[in-house]
């Protein structure tokens, strides 16, 4: 049996590990804080590792015999830490990396390199800008005071935002594209800001923003640790195989 550990918390995550062969016995990670992780086969391990000391500690006391990292494109701290562990002890590791949405005829998009860039450009561009970043990167706009923000979340906060004008809605993907440009309409946005995440699940937000003619402040990707990448599940598959 081959021993691998995927770095989960995305939907390619679980659709990996679902079609794994039988002679792989698979443990996922799903991150800490999701309260209720997608029934998978194999093992299932929530929380951190504390680092990527605690993770090599981790892979050499579990036997781990290859690391699939599939978190989310914006998880630059886990891809770095689990770059690191493989390294130390090393286990090969593969990154299974989501393809970026690709710009199409229509689209206006105007690139931040990360959030502060994003907050620094984002009151020339709108007034009432649709936030679809995430509950743990809205403090980079916390200091701006001249726009109506509306907020998209998964829940709703435990705790107030500290945005200063700003409404929440909630919502979990996938988006159907009627249901996005009604939002669009229905809160009068000017403005989409998101990270480059890619994927289809949250990918009808984008094509109403090209229908509705609104621009989107697009928050480029982290740069990912060096080491080989897959861009699909059949290339990770592949990949596990050759093991």
């Amino acid at each position: 049996m081959l021993n691998l550990l995927i770095l989960g918390g995305t939907s390619e995550a679980a659709s990996l590990v679902r079609q794994l062969p039988k002679d792989v016995s698979p443990i996922t990670s799903w991150a800490g804080r999701t309260k209720t992780p997608p029934d998978l086969p194999g093992d299932v391990r929530i929380g951190g590792f504390n680092g990527a000391e605690g993770l090599a500690t981790y892979l050499r006391e579990n036997a781990i015999d290859a690391v699939i990292d599939a978190t989310h494109p914006f998880a630059a701290q886990i891809s770095k830490n689990a770059a690191e562990a493989c390294e130390k002890t090393g286990v090969p590791r593969l990154l299974l990396e989501r393809p970026a949405w690709k710009r199409e005829k229509g689209d206006n998009w105007i690139m931040a390199n990360d959030l502060a860039d994003a907050a620094g450009q984002l009151p020339t561009l709108g007034k009432r800008p649709f936030l679809t970043i995430g509950r743990q990167h809205l403090d980079a706009f916390t200091g701006i005071t001249e726009v109506h923000f509306i907020v998209r979340l998964l829940a709703p906060p435990q705790t107030p935002l500290a945005l200063p004008n700003h409404q929440i809605i909630t919502g979990k993907p996938p988006f159907s594209l009627n249901d996005e440009r009604q939002l669009i309409r229905d809160h009068t946005i000017d403005l989409l800001v998101t990270k480059e995440s890619g994927g289809l699940s949250t990918y009808a937000k984008i094509e109403a923003a090209r229908l509705e003619k609104i621009p989107v402040l697009m928050v480029k990707r982290p740069a990912p640790p060096p080491g080989e990448t897959a861009d699909s599940i059949e290339a990770a598959l592949n990949w596990i195989a050759a093991l």
